[in-house]
């Protein structure tokens, strides 16, 4: 989409903080004996909790939940569950489902509630309980989001889609494997400070090297877990956010997109049209530049991914993004930081759960609180949630100060 034509469907008064976020909780990802209720009640809590100032539950107008419901823990009407479990008894509550996009899509749809008049104060959160079904079942949940009449029935799972696309990608750039064994690096050392990652251990390139193929050319540390968790958010409007805290996180930039759900009905396999389109519109809105992001949050479901995050989002161009990354610009001491959490790769990817764990990172980070793991002098980033192989894109633009 071009930048007159998103101008055209924002308007002329786009640009400006659109909502704060006040409050954020996040459980620890991984493999979690607590329950999806549990899981969600704890986010819940801690994003109250966070709130300097304090706040009423009465507040909240709204509130939003984003799941897959892996596993069909609660199918139908799990949006429910979380008036339930949150305490908002007879507050209008809405489930948000676009894969693993949905944390973003989510935030999306809340951030427009808060700018409807009389909405006050908006939750979001995000859910995910994956680890107590079956190998099959696991299997078939990871599948319902992809394309299920050619792609599945090829027998094609997410990995195999991505490692096509990554064979196509090395192939197309002339780039080596040693970029996808750097982004692995890379998040597993972020995640290693990361007291909520699942995994906290750093690795070396040798053992992303010997690790064992999942879909050649992406092998065992190249692909994010399984994982359990929660995630959530207290969105105020902006003009009302210090009367909660001295330090509201803004949101500043919005945008969506998507593309064809199918791989194969695409025109080109290594760039994803929706966040190209998501990002447009977001950085639009924000009135903001690519030289203005401190840091990035990217969905990087595979080492691939985010090579290709960072071309679509427009911070290297085509094949760019592997050389971008081993001369140490996206390491937390380098020009644009990405995933200073761990990432998917390593943090974990709770489907429903995982856009909202971006913002929250954004949160801490913008506030100064993000501990050993800190930004430097953040003061804008960028959230970037991608749904199936890149069938739907979120990106958000935030700031402080």
């Amino acid at each position: 989409m071009s930048d007159s034509a998103v101008k055209t469907i924002l308007g002329a008064d786009a640009v400006g903080h659109r909502a704060a976020v006040v409050g954020a909780g996040h459980t620890r990802f991984g493999t979690l004996d607590a329950g999806p209720r549990a899981l969600l009640r704890s986010a819940v809590d801690e994003a109250f909790a966070t709130v300097d100032r304090g706040v009423e539950r009465s507040l909240v107008g709204e509130a939003f939940l984003a799941t897959l419901g892996f596993g069909g823990w609660q199918i139908g009407n799990a949006s429910a569950v979380l008036a339930e479990e949150a305490g908002l008894g007879g507050v209008p509550t809405t489930r948000i489902e676009n894969a693993c996009a949905s944390g973003g899509s989510a935030i999306r749809a809340a951030v427009r509630a808060v700018e409807s008049a009389g909405r006050g104060l908006v939750l979001v959160a995000g859910l995910e309980k994956m680890t107590d079904v079956s190998n099959a079942r696991r299997r078939y949940w990871l599948g319902v989001s992809g394309d299920t009449e050619w792609e599945r029935s090829a027998g094609l799972t997410f990995a195999g889609v991505y490692g096509l696309i990554a064979a196509r990608y090395l192939s197309e750039h002339h780039v080596g494997p040693e970029a996808l064994e750097e982004v692995a690096v890379k998040n597993h050392a972020n995640g290693a400070l990361n007291p909520k990652a699942q995994f906290q251990k750093p690795v070396t390139r040798e053992q992303v090297r010997a690790a064992p193929r999942v879909a050649d050319p992406l092998g065992l540390f190249d692909c994010c877990p399984v994982s359990d968790g929660a995630a959530a958010l207290l969105l105020a409007p902006a003009a009302t956010a210090r009367q909660f805290t001295d330090t509201p996180v803004y949101i500043d930039g919005v945008g969506a997109g998507s593309d064809s759900l199918a791989v194969q009905e695409r025109p080109e396999l290594t760039r994803f049209g929706a966040s190209r389109w998501a990002a447009d519109e977001a950085f639009h809105a924000a009135g903001v530049s690519h030289s203005d992001i401190s840091f990035l949050e990217v969905h990087d479901c595979f080492t691939i991914a985010e090579l290709l995050a960072l071309e679509d989002l427009g911070f290297a161009p085509p094949g760019g993004a592997g050389p971008l990354t081993l001369e140490g610009a996206t390491r937390r001491d380098g020009r644009w930081p990405v995933n200073p959490d761990g990432g998917l790769k390593a943090k974990g990817h709770p489907i429903g759960a995982t856009g909202v764990s971006q913002a929250y990172e954004v949160f801490l980070q913008l506030r100064g609180a993000a501990g050993p793991r800190q930004v430097p002098n953040a003061h804008h980033a960028l959230t970037h949630n991608v749904g199936g192989a890149g069938a739907t894109a979120n990106v958000t633009i935030f700031s402080v100060g």
